[in-house]
Protein backbone atom coordinates (compact mmCIF):
# COMPACT_ATOMS: atom_id res chain seq x y z
CA UNK A 1 0.00 0.00 0.00
CA UNK A 2 1.52 3.51 -0.67
CA UNK A 3 1.04 5.84 1.41
CA UNK A 4 0.83 9.41 0.87
CA UNK A 5 0.11 11.69 4.49
CA UNK A 6 -0.52 15.23 3.35
CA UNK A 7 2.89 17.47 3.30
CA UNK A 8 1.89 20.07 5.40
CA UNK A 9 1.00 17.56 8.35
CA UNK A 10 4.81 15.70 7.54
CA UNK A 11 6.50 18.86 7.75
CA UNK A 12 4.02 20.89 10.53
CA UNK A 13 5.12 17.57 12.49
CA UNK A 14 8.59 17.37 12.14
CA UNK A 15 8.88 21.08 13.14
CA UNK A 16 6.47 20.78 16.47
CA UNK A 17 8.73 17.89 17.58
CA UNK A 18 12.12 19.32 16.66
CA UNK A 19 10.94 22.19 18.87
CA UNK A 20 10.17 19.76 21.74
CA UNK A 21 13.19 18.26 21.66
CA UNK A 22 15.61 21.32 21.87
CA UNK A 23 13.13 22.35 24.71
CA UNK A 24 13.94 19.32 26.50
CA UNK A 25 17.62 19.45 25.47
CA UNK A 26 17.77 23.42 26.77
CA UNK A 27 16.07 21.96 29.90
CA UNK A 28 19.00 19.65 30.59
CA UNK A 29 21.42 21.87 29.59
CA UNK A 30 19.93 24.97 31.55
CA UNK A 31 18.54 22.47 34.71
CA UNK A 32 21.13 19.69 34.96
CA UNK A 33 19.59 17.94 37.97
CA UNK A 34 18.89 14.00 39.03
CA UNK A 35 14.83 14.04 38.57
CA UNK A 36 12.35 13.24 41.54
CA UNK A 37 10.65 9.85 41.19
CA UNK A 38 7.36 12.63 40.35
CA UNK A 39 8.90 14.43 38.25
CA UNK A 40 9.66 11.32 35.99
CA UNK A 41 6.45 10.08 35.92
CA UNK A 42 4.93 13.70 34.55
CA UNK A 43 7.20 13.31 32.08
CA UNK A 44 6.70 10.48 31.39
CA UNK A 45 3.23 10.31 31.07
CA UNK A 46 3.32 13.60 28.63
CA UNK A 47 5.34 12.26 26.19
CA UNK A 48 3.36 9.17 25.92
CA UNK A 49 0.35 11.39 25.77
CA UNK A 50 2.12 13.18 23.29
CA UNK A 51 2.21 9.98 21.21
CA UNK A 52 -1.21 9.00 21.92
CA UNK A 53 -2.61 12.37 20.62
CA UNK A 54 0.01 12.22 17.75
CA UNK A 55 -2.14 8.92 16.66
CA UNK A 56 -5.61 10.26 16.99
CA UNK A 57 -4.29 13.85 15.11
CA UNK A 58 -2.97 11.28 11.97
CA UNK A 59 -5.69 9.34 12.71
CA UNK A 60 -8.67 12.68 11.65
CA UNK A 61 -5.89 13.89 8.84
CA UNK A 62 -5.65 10.77 7.08
CA UNK A 63 -7.13 7.56 8.52
CA UNK A 64 -6.72 4.43 10.49
CA UNK A 65 -4.41 2.65 8.60
CA UNK A 66 -2.10 5.11 8.84
CA UNK A 67 -2.71 5.77 12.40
CA UNK A 68 -2.27 2.06 13.45
CA UNK A 69 0.84 1.60 11.56
CA UNK A 70 2.57 4.44 13.85
CA UNK A 71 0.78 3.12 17.01
CA UNK A 72 2.39 -0.51 16.18
CA UNK A 73 5.40 0.88 14.78
CA UNK A 74 6.22 3.41 18.08
CA UNK A 75 4.88 0.36 20.36
CA UNK A 76 7.48 -1.75 18.46
CA UNK A 77 10.11 0.98 19.36
CA UNK A 78 9.62 1.57 23.00
CA UNK A 79 9.86 -1.78 23.41
CA UNK A 80 13.24 -2.06 22.05
CA UNK A 81 14.09 1.02 23.78
CA UNK A 82 13.46 0.09 26.43
CA UNK A 83 15.99 -2.52 25.54
CA UNK A 84 18.13 -0.34 24.76
CA UNK A 85 17.28 1.44 27.81
CA UNK A 86 18.74 -1.54 29.97
CA UNK A 87 22.16 -1.50 28.54
CA UNK A 88 22.44 2.04 29.17
CA UNK A 89 21.76 1.26 33.07
CA UNK A 90 24.56 -1.65 32.47
CA UNK A 91 26.85 0.91 30.91
CA UNK A 92 26.20 3.84 34.02
CA UNK A 93 27.26 0.74 36.18
CA UNK A 94 30.21 0.02 34.62
CA UNK A 95 31.85 2.49 34.53
CA UNK A 96 30.87 4.48 37.69
CA UNK A 97 28.87 7.75 35.95
CA UNK A 98 28.13 9.71 39.14
CA UNK A 99 24.46 10.24 39.02
CA UNK A 100 24.12 13.91 38.80
CA UNK A 101 25.75 13.77 35.27
CA UNK A 102 23.55 10.53 34.01
CA UNK A 103 20.63 12.80 32.62
CA UNK A 104 23.59 14.75 30.15
CA UNK A 105 24.71 11.69 29.25
CA UNK A 106 21.43 9.76 28.34
CA UNK A 107 20.40 13.09 26.57
CA UNK A 108 23.74 12.53 24.47
CA UNK A 109 23.06 8.78 23.96
CA UNK A 110 18.85 9.68 23.16
CA UNK A 111 20.39 12.32 20.54
CA UNK A 112 22.92 9.80 19.15
CA UNK A 113 20.49 6.60 18.32
CA UNK A 114 18.41 9.62 16.45
CA UNK A 115 21.22 10.53 14.55
CA UNK A 116 21.72 7.28 13.64
CA UNK A 117 18.33 5.91 13.32
CA UNK A 118 17.62 8.74 10.89
CA UNK A 119 20.78 7.78 8.87
CA UNK A 120 19.84 3.72 8.36
CA UNK A 121 15.66 4.71 7.85
CA UNK A 122 17.09 7.14 4.87
CA UNK A 123 19.10 3.75 3.53
CA UNK A 124 16.66 1.50 4.35
CA UNK A 125 13.74 3.18 2.40
CA UNK A 126 16.40 3.80 -0.31
CA UNK A 127 16.91 -0.60 -0.15
CA UNK A 128 13.03 -1.23 0.09
CA UNK A 129 12.06 1.41 -2.93
CA UNK A 130 15.07 -0.52 -5.03
CA UNK A 131 15.34 -4.26 -3.92
CA UNK A 132 12.12 -6.13 -2.98
CA UNK A 133 14.30 -8.79 -2.04
CA UNK A 134 15.27 -6.85 0.97
CA UNK A 135 12.36 -8.02 2.95
CA UNK A 136 13.92 -11.53 2.84
CA UNK A 137 17.02 -10.10 4.45
CA UNK A 138 15.43 -7.97 6.78
CA UNK A 139 13.17 -11.08 8.11
CA UNK A 140 15.86 -13.55 8.19
CA UNK A 141 17.94 -10.69 10.28
CA UNK A 142 15.23 -10.05 13.07
CA UNK A 143 14.59 -13.95 13.73
CA UNK A 144 18.14 -14.10 13.95
CA UNK A 145 17.96 -10.83 16.14
CA UNK A 146 15.23 -12.84 18.32
CA UNK A 147 17.03 -15.73 18.57
CA UNK A 148 20.18 -13.74 20.06
CA UNK A 149 17.55 -12.02 22.57
CA UNK A 150 16.57 -15.43 23.80
CA UNK A 151 19.73 -17.37 24.40
CA UNK A 152 21.99 -13.80 25.41
CA UNK A 153 21.92 -12.46 28.44
CA UNK A 154 23.05 -8.40 29.58
CA UNK A 155 24.18 -9.34 32.74
CA UNK A 156 26.67 -12.16 30.88
CA UNK A 157 29.09 -9.10 29.45
CA UNK A 158 28.61 -5.92 31.67
CA UNK A 159 32.18 -6.42 32.89
CA UNK A 160 33.80 -6.80 29.29
CA UNK A 161 33.91 -3.45 26.94
CA UNK A 162 33.51 -3.43 23.62
CA UNK A 163 36.39 -3.82 21.09
CA UNK A 164 35.97 0.14 20.13
CA UNK A 165 36.18 1.00 23.65
CA UNK A 166 39.33 -1.56 24.22
CA UNK A 167 41.26 0.20 21.21
CA UNK A 168 40.38 3.22 22.69
CA UNK A 169 41.96 2.47 26.06
CA UNK A 170 45.28 1.24 24.71
CA UNK A 171 45.83 4.62 22.38
CA UNK A 172 44.25 7.52 24.61
CA UNK A 173 45.46 8.58 28.20
CA UNK A 174 42.36 8.48 30.00
CA UNK A 175 42.15 9.54 33.68
CA UNK A 176 40.15 7.50 36.22
CA UNK A 177 38.07 10.59 37.81
CA UNK A 178 35.36 12.20 36.40
CA UNK A 179 35.35 16.45 35.73
CA UNK A 180 31.97 16.92 34.83
CA UNK A 181 30.70 16.42 31.71
CA UNK A 182 33.46 17.12 29.69
CA UNK A 183 35.81 14.76 27.33
CA UNK A 184 38.93 16.28 28.00
CA UNK A 185 40.58 17.68 31.60
CA UNK A 186 44.21 18.99 32.28
CA UNK A 187 46.26 17.21 35.24
CA UNK A 188 49.54 18.72 36.13
CA UNK A 189 49.78 20.71 33.22
CA UNK A 190 49.33 17.78 30.99
CA UNK A 191 46.06 17.09 28.68
CA UNK A 192 43.90 13.65 29.56
CA UNK A 193 40.91 12.69 28.23
CA UNK A 194 38.29 12.15 31.14
CA UNK A 195 36.01 8.39 31.16
CA UNK A 196 32.85 10.42 30.04
CA UNK A 197 34.35 9.53 26.50
CA UNK A 198 34.43 5.98 26.82
CA UNK A 199 30.77 6.35 28.12
CA UNK A 200 29.59 8.07 25.01
CA UNK A 201 31.86 5.76 22.96
CA UNK A 202 30.12 2.42 24.69
CA UNK A 203 26.90 4.23 24.48
CA UNK A 204 27.24 4.88 20.67
CA UNK A 205 28.08 1.68 20.26
CA UNK A 206 25.14 0.06 21.76
CA UNK A 207 22.73 3.00 19.65
CA UNK A 208 24.23 1.23 16.51
CA UNK A 209 23.50 -2.24 17.37
CA UNK A 210 19.64 -1.42 18.37
CA UNK A 211 19.45 0.69 15.25
CA UNK A 212 20.27 -2.13 13.19
CA UNK A 213 17.41 -4.12 15.09
CA UNK A 214 14.96 -1.22 15.45
CA UNK A 215 14.78 -0.22 11.70
CA UNK A 216 14.59 -3.44 9.94
CA UNK A 217 11.62 -3.98 12.44
CA UNK A 218 9.47 -0.94 11.86
CA UNK A 219 9.93 -1.37 8.00
CA UNK A 220 7.86 -4.58 8.80
CA UNK A 221 5.27 -2.25 10.12
CA UNK A 222 5.22 0.46 7.69
CA UNK A 223 7.03 1.52 4.23
CA UNK A 224 6.63 5.07 5.26
CA UNK A 225 9.91 6.50 6.61
CA UNK A 226 7.56 9.59 8.41
CA UNK A 227 5.90 7.16 10.16
CA UNK A 228 9.38 5.11 10.66
CA UNK A 229 11.19 8.09 11.45
CA UNK A 230 8.54 9.72 13.84
CA UNK A 231 7.24 6.56 15.81
CA UNK A 232 11.20 6.12 16.72
CA UNK A 233 11.57 9.95 17.93
CA UNK A 234 8.35 9.03 19.85
CA UNK A 235 9.65 6.12 21.20
CA UNK A 236 12.58 7.62 22.29
CA UNK A 237 11.16 10.73 24.18
CA UNK A 238 10.94 10.59 27.75
CA UNK A 239 13.06 7.72 27.40
CA UNK A 240 15.72 9.54 29.71
CA UNK A 241 13.01 10.09 32.11
CA UNK A 242 12.00 6.76 32.21
CA UNK A 243 15.53 5.85 33.06
CA UNK A 244 15.03 6.91 36.24
CA UNK A 245 11.30 6.23 36.73
CA UNK A 246 12.05 2.67 36.56
CA UNK A 247 15.38 3.24 39.13
CA UNK A 248 16.47 -0.69 39.73
CA UNK A 249 13.10 -2.50 38.52
CA UNK A 250 14.78 -2.79 35.14
CA UNK A 251 16.99 -5.53 36.22
CA UNK A 252 13.64 -7.19 37.49
CA UNK A 253 11.79 -7.35 34.29
CA UNK A 254 13.52 -10.43 33.86
CA UNK A 255 11.18 -11.83 30.76
CA UNK A 256 10.81 -8.61 28.83
CA UNK A 257 13.40 -9.59 26.21
CA UNK A 258 11.27 -12.55 25.76
CA UNK A 259 8.63 -10.32 24.62
CA UNK A 260 11.10 -8.71 22.56
CA UNK A 261 12.07 -11.71 21.19
CA UNK A 262 8.48 -12.78 20.51
CA UNK A 263 8.12 -9.39 18.76
CA UNK A 264 11.19 -9.36 16.42
CA UNK A 265 10.54 -13.07 15.36
CA UNK A 266 7.01 -12.02 14.49
CA UNK A 267 8.00 -8.85 12.67
CA UNK A 268 10.61 -10.84 10.98
CA UNK A 269 7.84 -13.75 9.91
CA UNK A 270 6.00 -10.88 8.66
CA UNK A 271 8.83 -9.15 6.76
CA UNK A 272 9.83 -13.07 4.96
CA UNK A 273 5.54 -13.68 4.39
CA UNK A 274 5.71 -9.80 2.45
CA UNK A 275 8.83 -10.58 0.73
CA UNK A 276 6.72 -13.96 -0.94
CA UNK A 277 4.06 -11.91 -2.08
CA UNK A 278 5.29 -9.47 -3.70
CA UNK A 279 8.31 -11.92 -4.90
CA UNK A 280 10.74 -10.89 -7.81
CA UNK A 281 13.84 -13.25 -7.41
CA UNK A 282 13.99 -15.64 -10.30
CA UNK A 283 14.85 -18.79 -8.25
CA UNK A 284 11.93 -18.56 -6.05
CA UNK A 285 8.52 -19.84 -7.33
CA UNK A 286 10.38 -18.68 -10.93
CA UNK A 287 10.29 -15.34 -10.12
CA UNK A 288 6.60 -14.74 -9.39
CA UNK A 289 4.95 -13.70 -7.07
CA UNK A 290 3.70 -16.10 -4.21
CA UNK A 291 -0.05 -15.22 -3.74
CA UNK A 292 -0.67 -18.03 -0.94
CA UNK A 293 2.06 -16.22 1.24
CA UNK A 294 -0.46 -14.45 3.90
CA UNK A 295 -0.15 -10.39 4.47
CA UNK A 296 -0.60 -9.91 8.35
CA UNK A 297 -2.43 -6.75 9.09
CA UNK A 298 -1.75 -3.99 11.19
CA UNK A 299 -4.10 -4.47 13.73
CA UNK A 300 -3.12 -7.92 13.64
CA UNK A 301 0.50 -6.60 14.18
CA UNK A 302 -0.63 -3.89 16.88
CA UNK A 303 -2.73 -6.65 18.89
CA UNK A 304 0.36 -9.20 18.96
CA UNK A 305 2.70 -6.44 20.00
CA UNK A 306 0.55 -5.47 22.50
CA UNK A 307 -0.23 -8.71 23.81
CA UNK A 308 3.33 -9.72 24.01
CA UNK A 309 4.72 -6.39 26.05
CA UNK A 310 2.16 -6.89 28.56
CA UNK A 311 2.63 -10.51 28.93
CA UNK A 312 6.07 -10.25 29.59
CA UNK A 313 5.78 -7.13 31.81
CA UNK A 314 3.09 -8.78 33.72
CA UNK A 315 4.94 -11.90 34.29
CA UNK A 316 7.99 -9.98 34.94
CA UNK A 317 6.57 -7.99 38.21
CA UNK A 318 4.84 -11.36 39.28
CA UNK A 319 7.89 -12.94 39.48
CA UNK A 320 9.71 -9.94 40.92
CA UNK A 321 7.16 -9.67 43.84
CA UNK A 322 7.53 -13.84 44.66
CA UNK A 323 11.10 -13.43 44.65
CA UNK A 324 10.94 -10.37 46.82
CA UNK A 325 8.44 -12.04 48.90
CA UNK A 326 10.53 -15.07 49.60
CA UNK A 327 13.55 -12.90 50.94
CA UNK A 328 11.14 -11.36 52.86
CA UNK A 329 10.50 -8.23 51.34
CA UNK A 330 8.08 -5.92 49.02
CA UNK A 331 9.19 -5.03 45.86
CA UNK A 332 9.04 -1.54 46.21
CA UNK A 333 11.47 -2.10 49.18
CA UNK A 334 14.71 -3.46 46.49
CA UNK A 335 13.87 -0.83 44.17
CA UNK A 336 15.72 1.78 44.65
CA UNK A 337 14.60 5.09 43.16
CA UNK A 338 16.04 8.38 42.71
CA UNK A 339 15.26 11.73 44.07
CA UNK A 340 16.15 15.27 43.71
CA UNK A 341 19.70 16.36 45.32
Amino acid sequence: MDLALPIWFEVGSLVVITLILVGDLLLVIRRPHVPSLRESSLWVAFYVGLALVFALVMLSVAGGEFAGQFLAGWLTEYSLSIDNLFVFVIIMARFSVPRKYQQEVLMVGIILALILRGIFILLGAQLIENFSWIFYVFGAWLVYTAIQQVRGDHGDDDDKDSLIVRLVRKRVRVTDEYDGIKLRTTIAGQRYFTPMLIVFIAIGTTDLLFALDSIPAIFGITQSPFIVFTANVFALMGLRQLYFLLGGLLERLEYLKYGIAFILAFIGVKLVLHAMHANELPFINGGEHIEWAPEISTWTSLGVIVAAMAVATIASVVKARADAKKRGHTLSDEVPHFTED
